[in-house]
């Protein structure tokens, strides 16, 4: 049994499955997750549409529907109970399962880490009594679980296997009605409709600032799968001074590999970026009352995942009050106007790209998970 509740964590968790699939095809893989798991060959017991969110007062209004989805999978493994549960990430929802499954005597093997070393540690103590193994994705997080005595194996990154290829930048930008020797600037808002709502103004704002300072450049907006058109009613306020942007749904990775520089919210995307090489600007804004409520919980003086994994600030954040549109306009013009600038952030990229392991992630973690089923 999977669980996992957010886009990112579908997606790892649909190349899990697959893994599982080749090594035991018999395996019967049920859980909470959506398309990708789906796609896999899994049995979803529900799907996480609509539920994930940031922040700790957003989170609030989503508990009738958590508390409905847990029910739910307990009631699948009263049924027919896993030999193995494995959530992934999104710790707010999986610790319940977790703890239930522990309770019954199914080992739990937890895939990608929530980030319990950057804040609310007192989930550690949790995470120590549930879990059987933590399998984590960056180098960093292993010494983190050995210092506290939970078993870890550190896997690698996924992504350095999913990403996929993608069409070269000028007959990409060409087929979209763009010129390929123009600056482009993409613009990923985020995943959820909380971030939509909390950044993309001010992103179309930017758009504004970036174009009047540097007129010839061009914009991708890069659209998650499956938000309400609703969320990009602001794109009907674009500045009139800037050229209109082409939206890209579902292009993630070709709109990274084609842009000049990226500005967008912090997130697994930041990863995403940095696998292709794409300078970035990394903004995020949460409600106040969350913001003023979750600082004091934070153990980090940096929130990028590539900066964490560096070890230094690589790529510039402007996180909360710090993400204004003019302040984001002047780190994407300095990439773009600065060519010396530009090659250092690409050697920094490359270099946290290196520190990522090697490709076989997925195949590493079903060969941990199909172990712990086998221990049962």
């Amino acid at each position: 049994m999977i669980s996992c509740g957010e886009a990112s964590g579908d997606l790892y968790a649909g190349a899990l499955a697959t893994e599982i699939l080749k090594l035991e095809p018999d395996a019967a893989i049920t859980g909470f997750g959506s398309e990708r798991l789906r796609a896999a060959g899994a049995s979803l017991v529900r799907d996480f549409t609509g539920l994930s969110v940031t922040g700790l007062t957003e989170a609030l209004r989503v508990i009738p529907r958590s508390w409905q989805n847990y029910r739910a999978l307990m009631r699948a493994a009263d049924v027919e109970p896993p030999d193995v549960f494995v959530p992934i990430d999104f710790p707010d929802f999986n610790f319940f399962p977790a703890r239930a499954f522990h309770k019954r005597g199914i080992p739990v093997v937890y895939y990608i880490s929530p980030q319990l070393w950057a804040w609310r540690r007192g989930r550690l103590k949790t995470m120590k009594r549930v879990a059987d193994r933590v399998l984590v994705i960056f180098p960093f997080e292993a010494k983190f679980y050995e210092e506290a005595g939970v078993p870890v194996t550190f896997v690698g990154h996924p992504l350095l296997e999913l990403t996929p290829a993608v069409t070269p930048r000028e007959p990409f930008l060409r087929g979209r009605g763009l010129d390929p020797s123009r600056p482009v600037v993409a613009l990923l808002p985020g995943s959820r409709r909380n971030e939509l709502r909390a950044i993309l103004p001010d992103l179309v704002r930017m758009a504004g600032i970036i174009a009047a300072r540097l007129p010839s450049t061009q914009f991708i907006v890069a659209r998650a799968p499956h938000l309400d058109d609703d969320l990009f009613a602001r794109l009907s306020e674009w500045p009139a001074g800037a050229a209109k942007p082409v939206v890209i749904e579902g292009g993630t990775d070709a709109v990274l590999a084609s842009a000049d520089v990226a500005v967008l919210a912090s997130g697994t995307v930041t990863v995403q970026a940095a696998l292709h090489g794409c300078p970035m600007v990394v903004v995020y804004r949460v409600g106040p009352l969350t913001y003023t409520l979750g600082k004091p919980l934070v153990h980090v003086d940096t929130y990028a995942m590539v900066n964490l994994i560096a070890g230094s600030r690589v790529v510039p954040e402007l996180i909360q009050e710090d993400f204004t549109p003019d302040a984001a306009a002047t780190e994407a013009l300095r990439v773009l106007t600065d060519p010396q600038h530009a090659a250092t952030v690409k050697a920094d990229l490359a270099a946290v790209r290196a520190k990522l392991g090697t490709a076989g992630a997925s195949r590493r973690a079903a060969e941990a998970v199909i172990a712990a089923a086998r221990r049962k």
